[in-house]
């Protein structure tokens, strides 16, 4: 029998329904009845059971639903020996200190990658970094990182996207990526948001395998293009070090 009807439908409807709070925190219920496409009905339905085990909150002002704390729960019992956003937290905090900005973690999904730990910069002027970000794998320092070390699958599933920017040349993009590979470390100038800049290397783990990318981001103002290059050996090195940290 094939996987998909061992699925149990109300436990993936479900499992769905708390994905939605990956785009917002408050929500009610026809945004999620149209994110994922069910009937109001159902969506209640679901909302009530998971309200009563604790995974959602009702505000009843608003009608609105939030995670609840069985979610923080479940969270705070991940193994912090194999969870990098644990991990790797001290080491990213040093890099921070040492560069002065904000520091990101981020695992590509598919092709997503998410923003799992951020070590924010100090200075009055900085780029606030939303751990639990889920961005596509089209622009961004940290996005070049996991394309170029992917399968070339992931790479080919990324470049036919049909939400691929027209202002991204795919050639250009890809021997971009072999640029990356060569030298270690990615840079991005205003690619993804305007006034901001990032550096990113690859975290390998003992078996050589990317494990995450490791990426310090901050305001165009302060990361020129220079500066971005001159940060780039520092990242590797950080990078080097934390992957000694990860298991295979």
């Amino acid at each position: 029998m094939e996987d998909r009807k061992l699925t149990v439908r109300a436990v993936e409807r479900a499992l769905d329904i708390l994905m939605c709070f990956t785009k917002g925190k408050e929500l009610g219920l026809t945004e999620i009845a149209s994110s994922i496409g069910l009937h109001k009905s159902t969506v209640h339905r679901l909302m009530t059971t998971l309200e009563e085990k604790g995974f959602v909150i009702r505000d009843m002002a608003t009608e609105k639903y939030r995670l609840g704390l069985k979610i923080w729960e479940l969270s705070a019992h991940l193994s912090q020996s194999d969870d990098p956003a644990v991990l790797l937290l001290p080491q990213m905090e040093q890099l921070r200190d040492r560069l002065g900005e904000t520091v990101s973690l981020y695992l590509r999904d598919g092709t997503d990658r998410i923003r799992i730990q951020a070590v924010q910069s100090n200075q009055a002027i900085r780029r606030v970094a939303a751990v639990g970000a889920r961005l596509p794998l089209y622009v961004g320092a940290s996005s070049k990182v996991l394309l170029a070390y992917a399968d070339a699958s992931i790479l080919q599933a990324v470049l036919d996207s049909p939400d691929w920017p027209a202002s991204v040349d795919k050639s250009q993009y890809v021997a971009q990526l072999q640029d990356i590979r060569q030298r270690g470390f990615a840079t991005s100038y205003e690619e993804r948001e305007p006034g901001a800049a990032a550096v990113s290397a690859p975290i390998f783990d003992r078996s050589g395998k990317v494990a995450a990318a490791l990426s310090v981001s901050g305001p165009v103002s302060r990361l020129s293009p220079e500066t971005l290059i001159e940060f780039g050996p520092v990242l590797i090195e950080a990078a080097r070090d934390m992957g000694m940290m990860i298991h295979a």
